[in-house]
């Protein structure tokens, strides 16, 4: 690869200097508009000629330069073999063999800023060697150096010794990428040695080409100059687009506020600016918003008093801006004590306050400021105030507000406001959608649980029922499985019936929850010898290890709920742990809480979806291909109860077939249980 710090100029300009029989073509200044057009004529030159396997080289500083012109590419190839495209790669350009060859460059290249064209046929020969000026002249120019007018400098020629030159320069950077291309590329030397035949002449674009240059040449100093006559308005009003352009962009209250408050300050070139939302009954607000120039004091983070600001009550009643050319000589602000301080605490000279107001409602206050060179800033650093460098503002006290300037501002005020109110919107929007997704949600789990659940019972019992009926000579063994089967859905749908109308009840309030002390150690024992029970019907449990002791002290609870809040995540834990598996519940006190703890090595659960196993109808596989049974009411009715009595319920999980930890806390008692659970009574309204 090619480290040489020289461009293919430089190097091709050194070679010819060497060889008095060429004569050097002398180097001028080029656009891009200007090298786009060129390279376009002697493309276009090159198709409509007769000429048999030219070689042909073209070098594009960035891919997606390359991307534009790929389809003309493929035009050219169908009448060469010898076509090399060189080009920064950015997404999938590459070195690879084609129609055409393609060689990446390394970023770091100097070909990165060149554009060059060889083109060498029989009878023809032409190239274009430039490289990119990056030094601009001024820094007035510097917004100007827009795409089209992107300089250049370099030589444009038809000399065949001249593009020989630069060809053979360019093919060793090929080889130099390519090293497997060796032998194409020692063709493509040896058809440069080759004589030029007499046997024809190629068309020569010259007088076209030099034509179509000179009036883009022209046009393009044209443009420069008119762009200088109008550069600082041009400045104005782009930054204020852009502002306009971000602001609209945003759906985020404060991005909003913050972008219009730091682009209008730059643009106005004023020492700060203040963007503040508030309504006509605001007695107060809280700056939070600004901008400063270097060397003012902020004021971020104090209170701006509304309630009898002259200024601010003038502003709302009059929906107009009220601008002060000088502070010190206005009777507003000298008549106000209040105004006064607070301009001279800011050091404000100049002052512009223009309403935010949308369909006659008011949303937020812009003002504008310009300060002092006696404005004071505190530098933290040894305890130490210094006094802040004198401000150099290029606008004049005495004319602080230009009507241009004025014509902008409250033009961009009315654009804020829109953007104020669709962020809001959006914001009310954002939380609606949410609600209707959750709904929606709810709705569908709700529906296939009960397509699920309920059918799947129902179906069962009818079909015992009817064998029963239908088949009186059944035998007594298989009318006690039929029973015992229908006896056993119909049990699950009570389940199902009373899982809906407890968590209907809990989260509607109708339930009244008695806490009172109770010992954790009782309420696990009958939660466990509950589910052992319930389960040991349905099949083998997994081992159920009980770590609770009877010494933990009493927490405030509601026993009975408490006892079901235990079986449900115990019955939860089983559904998901083969029997090989193992249960495992803990108690132990955090600070003023008591937490338990039920733990399984059962299939475990994706971090993601930790928070949400907890919401209603919520089931990780999804309604309708779950393999285990279950509404997915469990979980909720358990969080319900928990948050009632005053505690938190999570879940912890390492993932997929690592097992999980189901944890809650209650309020620990400072007396003694007064019942054992198994006395108490649920008090449901």
């Amino acid at each position: 690869m090619n480290t040489s710090p020289s461009t293919t100029l430089q190097q091709l300009l050194s070679a010819l200097s060497d060889r008095p029989e060429v004569t050097v073509p002398r180097a001028q200044l080029f656009f891009k508009s200007s090298l786009t057009a060129l390279s376009h004529a002697m493309e276009d030159q090159l198709l409509s000629m007769e000429e048999e396997h030219p070689l042909v080289i073209a070098t594009f500083q960035q891919e997606r330069f390359y991307r534009q012109e790929a389809r003309r590419y493929e035009r050219i190839a169908g009448r060469t073999e010898q076509l090399y495209i060189m080009a920064a790669p950015e997404t999938e350009f590459s070195n690879r063999s084609g129609i055409y060859e393609t060689v990446a460059f390394g970023a770091d290249d100097p070909l990165t800023q060149e554009w060059n064209l060889i083109v060498i046929g029989e009878h023809y020969a032409s190239c274009l060697v430039c490289e990119e000026r990056l030094n601009l002249p001024s820094k007035a120019e510097e917004n100007l150096h827009i795409d089209p007018s992107r300089r250049f400098e370099g030589i444009w020629t038809f000399d065949r010794e001249v593009s020989c030159t630069a060809a053979e320069l360019l093919l060793a950077q090929v080889e130099a990428y390519r090293p497997e291309l060796k032998e194409k590329i020692a063709a493509a030397r040896q058809q440069l040695q080759q004589p030029v035949s007499k046997a024809g002449k190629g068309a020569d674009p010259g007088p076209f080409a030099q034509r179509l240059v000179t009036h883009l040449q022209a046009g393009q100093y044209k443009l420069l100059k008119a762009y200088k006559s109008i550069a600082t308005k041009e400045r104005q009003e782009r930054l204020a687009n852009l502002m306009t352009r971000t602001i609209r962009q945003s759906l985020n209250v404060e991005e909003v506020l913050q972008v219009a408050v730091a682009e209008l300050g730059q643009t106005q070139d004023g020492c700060r600016c203040l963007i503040y939302a508030c309504g006509d009954g605001d007695r107060k607000v809280t700056l939070e918003h600004e901008y400063l120039s270097e060397g003012v004091s902020s004021l971020a983070g104090k209170t701006w008093q509304l309630e009898n600001n002259q200024l601010f009550s003038k502003t709302v009643a009059e929906e107009q801006s009220v601008y002060i050319d000088s502070v010190a000589n206005d009777l507003r602000v000298q008549g106000n004590k209040y105004l006064k301080k607070w301009a001279s605490d800011a050091s404000i000279e100049s002052w512009l306050m223009v309403p935010l107001t949308h369909q006659g409602k008011l949303l937020g206050m812009l003002e504008l400021h310009y300060c002092g060179s006696d404005q004071q800033a505190e530098t933290k650093g040894k305890g130490a105030v210094k006094q802040a460098k004198p401000l150099k503002s290029k606008r004049t006290m005495s004319s602080a507000w230009a009507k241009e300037d004025l014509v902008l501002i409250e033009a961009i005020a009315p654009q804020i406001s829109v953007a104020l109110i669709q962020a809001r919107a959006y914001a009310d929007l954002e939380k609606l959608n949410q609600q209707l997704s959750a709904l929606e949600e709810t709705r569908y789990n709700l529906t296939a649980i009960v397509g699920h659940e309920l059918r799947t019972p129902l179906s069962t019992v009818k079909v015992c029922l009817e064998s029963l009926a239908s088949e009186p000579d059944m035998p007594l063994e298989m009318r006690q499985v039929m029973v015992d089967t229908a006896v056993t859905d119909a049990e699950r749908l009570r389940r199902l019936v009373e899982d809906f109308l407890t968590l209907s009840r809990l989260e509607s309030g109708r339930v009244t929850l008695m806490p009172d002390v109770c010992p954790i150690d009782e309420c696990v024992s009958l939660a466990l010898s509950n589910t052992t029970v319930r389960k040991a019907a349905q099949g083998k449990l997994p081992t159920i290890k009980n770590t609770v002791s009877e010494s933990l002290p009493p927490v405030i609870a509601d026993s009975e709920w408490m006892v079901e809040v235990i079986a449900k995540l115990l019955d939860n834990a089983c559904k998901f742990t083969d029997a090989s598996g193992t249960i495992t519940l803990k108690a132990k006190p955090v600070k003023q809480m008591l937490q338990v703890t039920i733990s399984d090595t059962g299939r475990g659960i994706a971090p993601e979806l930790l928070e949400r196993i907890f919401e209603r109808f919520y089931q990780e596989e999804g309604a309708l291909r779950r393999t285990a049974g279950g509404t997915g009411l469990g979980l909720s009715i358990c969080r319900q109860i928990v948050a009632n009595l005053g505690g938190e319920i999570w879940a912890e999980s390492k993932g997929s077939e690592k097992g999980t930890s189901i944890h809650f806390t209650l309020p620990l008692a400072k007396q003694k249980p007064s019942a054992t659970p198994s006395k108490r009574k649920k008090a449901v309204a």
